[in-house]
């Protein structure tokens, strides 16, 4: 369990876990329990789970919400996409094998949150919510290994595990009451007093947090059997995670500095290690090494610098790429070091060297599409931080690659900057219509409307970007603008009364989710 913020603080990605242990035990005041949820496919630990799936994802929205709003969180197109593909395939399997039941699939978010943090760590969250660490990227070799990481925590949404945690808190609540009230008469009757009464206060509690250990292990045993069939039913290899459990034993070595959450919060029991270990040598087909692969190197190497390790780390990453290690390295270790290198130029804003190693970076990457592709954006983003739209401009092609966020996101920003938003608009609306939880998306789109002078649809997609945040209480405000520039707009004023229509009603929607979100203000978090 992560230590909690001291003095008290907004919840933060590196606080997730104290803060949803104290929501979960908050929450049993706020959401009823009711009757047996819906029986799984097949027996698990989640079967009898009390807490229903609206009031899971109810507690959910409200910690992701504060989450959104955390300088920690960003969402990095070229980053998010790749998390997204692997996401979406875990995703798909689970459906295949009747984990995710069609009432969780339609009713949870299935969300992942990416956190700019360099520790090693990721989290369920309530009602399909993930958390994820750039540190955690960083460490990974393969999006095998990545994957078994995913599939692990969607294991414990789909398992509700979340829900069954507050079915045993609430079971153990007696137990508490009983050792307290067995004190109070222990002390009350002994000449020895405080201590005696103390002592059995202590045992109370301690057998409560004991019962409570035992039931968390169970579930990270069944989440680790969930999770391995989950992603080798995706396409993933078990060598992904037999060398993620390699890694975290490794890094359990060196847990005594607090820098791998992850394994406190899922320790790795012998036992663990042992039932993966039969898992992966015990399956009949013949499982191929798996070799390093130029994209996720260069991902990997985007997640470090996006960790933002310092300057002096920063430098060290320039000077890597001219270095013998760099001559002898495999050509996916080359690909991410020059990765690397060239987003560290760009954050120590020497574009010069920036342009120079992407240059190198797309004459490593010739014949990888995927990792050309990557090469391609990098350059873009080069251009864009130099100020030089209609360079970045040039290296994109949206029309072309209509599927594909990042090549949206980035293809915008450049036709912004270089005021020539003609071409992108169209498709970038075509894709929050099928994302509309997209808030990035929404704003690039606000930003491109404001240059082509439609103000109305400007005001509108900043107001949507703030209702894929949950931030309720902003988009009202924002919708209440739009209203009142419609009102005021002058006679010679072109007024979209289709658009003005969608606001109208969008307006109504979002005041009585503004309404709900103001009054849980006045609900304590913890």
């Amino acid at each position: 369990m992560l230590r909690p913020p001291s003095p008290p603080r907004p919840p933060a990605f590196r606080h997730a876990r104290p803060l949803l242990a104290a929501l979960l035990i908050a929450s049993q005041a706020l959401w009823p329990l009711q009757g047996h949820a819906q029986v799984q496919p097949l027996p698990g630990l989640s079967d009898g789970a009390e807490m229903t799936a609206t009031a899971e994802r109810q507690l959910g929205d409200r910690i992701a919400r504060e989450l959104y709003r955390d300088p920690d969180y960003i969402d990095d197109p070229v980053l998010a996409d790749y998390v997204q593909d692997i996401w979406q395939r875990l995703l798909a399997a689970a459906r295949t094998r009747g984990e995710l039941t069609p009432e969780l699939d339609e009713r949870y978010a299935w969300q992942v949150m990416i956190g700019r943090d360099r520790t090693v760590n990721a989290f369920a969250l309530p009602g399909g919510y993930l958390g994820l660490h750039t540190g955690l990227i960083a460490i990974t070799e393969t999006r095998d290994e990545l994957a078994s990481v995913l599939g692990h925590e969607l294991s414990h949404v789909t398992q509700r595990h979340i829900s069954r945690m507050l079915t045993q808190q609430s079971r153990q609540a007696p137990l508490l009451l009983a050792a307290m009230i067995l004190g109070g008469l222990a002390a009350a009757k002994s000449r020895s007093g405080g201590d005696l009464g103390m002592a059995a206060m202590v045992g109370g509690q301690a057998m409560a947090m004991q019962k409570q250990l035992d039931f968390s292990r169970d579930m990270e045993r069944e989440a680790d059997r969930i999770g391995f069939g989950v992603m080798t039913q995706a396409g993933f290899s078990p060598r992904g995670a037999a060398a993620m459990f390699e890694k975290l034993q490794y890094a359990s070595r060196l847990n005594d500095n607090g820098s791998y959450p992850y394994l406190r919060s899922h320790p790795l029991t012998g036992e663990r290690l042992t039932e993966m270990e039969a898992r992966f040598q015990f399956r009949t087909e013949a499982v191929a090494p798996l070799a390093p692969q130029m994209e996720h190197a260069m991902i990997a190497a985007r997640a470090r610098v996006l960790s933002r390790p310092g300057a002096d780390l920063l430098r060290q990453w320039l000077q890597a790429v001219d270095s013998s290690e760099f001559a002898r390295a495999r050509p996916a270790q080359q690909a991410g070091m020059l990765y690397a290198a060239a987003r560290s130029a760009v954050e120590l804003r020497d574009l010069k060297a920036a342009r120079a190693l992407a240059a190198r970076l797309a004459a490593r990457v010739q014949g990888d599409a995927p990792a050309e592709r990557l090469a391609r954006l990098l350059q873009a983003e080069v251009e864009l931080d130099a100020g030089n739209g209609a360079a970045a401009a040039a290296l994109l092609d949206p029309k072309a690659h209509p599927k594909d966020r990042a090549e949206l996101v980035l293809a915008a920003q450049a036709a912004v900057a270089a005021r020539q938003p003609d071409g992108v608009a169209a498709p970038l609306r075509d894709w929050v219509a099928l994302h509309p939880r997209d808030a990035t998306a929404w704003r690039t789109l606000s930003a491109v409307y404001g240059v082509q002078g439609e103000t109305l649809r400007a005001i509108r997609a900043d107001a949507e970007a703030n209702v894929a945040v949950l931030d309720y209480v902003a988009a009202r405000d924002r919708f209440r603008a739009a209203q009142d520039w419609v009102r005021q707009a002058g006679p010679g004023t072109r007024v979209d009364h289709y658009e003005a229509s969608i606001i109208d009603t969008r307006a109504r929607e979002v005041e009585a989710k503004a309404k709900e979100q103001l009054a849980d203000k006045d609900k304590p978090l913890q």
